[in-house]
């Protein structure tokens, strides 16, 4: 009887290993929103990581975060650590690129609740006297990031958050901050 029990605990974890290797190894969740502001007032929001706490969704799960800036005020080699609560962790983003009015991008370095390293970026195309802003994020996914992506919905979880960000940002920019 304990043979059978060993050998039917061997196959669970056998299967498990196979369906977690099987998932994607990489991953991207992006979202979009229309502001009623122009591309520059929208750009100039996110290319200073200073104004990020007004906006930022995860500056709202941690008020008592602390942030240290580093680098340029803005724009490429602008840095931002942070440490909070587990609902933050710690880490830091770096802007390695930024084309005004078009596009940011940011290394972003997770180290707390773990370790990953993936790029964000923010793109802004003008329509009219809109700007569509797209936020998107992409890395890859290690064997315990595929295994975590079983019971984890990664893309609805940071969507969301992204959706908040978005919505934040439409509401300073369209009064006019």
């Amino acid at each position: 009887m304990l043979d059978l029990i060993l050998v039917l605990i061997l196959i669970a974890v056998v299967v498990f290993v196979i369906v977690v290797a099987r998932q994607p190894a990489d991953f991207q969740v992006t979202r979009f929103a229309t502001l009623s502001a122009p591309a520059s007032v929208v750009f100039a929001q996110v290319n200073d990581l200073h104004k990020w706490d007004a906006w930022s969704p995860w500056a709202k799960l941690d008020p008592a975060a602390k942030s240290v800036f580093e680098g340029a005020e803005a724009g490429v080699g602008a840095i931002m650590r942070w440490s909070g609560n587990h609902k933050v962790g710690e880490g830091s983003m770096t802007i390695i690129e930024s084309r005004p009015d078009e596009l940011i991008r940011f290394k972003l370095e997770f180290l707390k609740p773990f370790k990953a390293s993936n790029t964000a970026e923010f793109t802004f195309k003008p329509e009219g006297n809109q700007t569509v802003v797209t936020w998107s994020m992409s890395g890859s996914n290690n064997f315990i990031g595929k295994a975590m992506g079983l019971i984890m919905n990664c893309d609805k979880m940071v969507g969301t958050q992204f959706e908040q960000g978005l919505s934040a940002i439409k509401a300073i920019v369209e009064a006019g901050g």
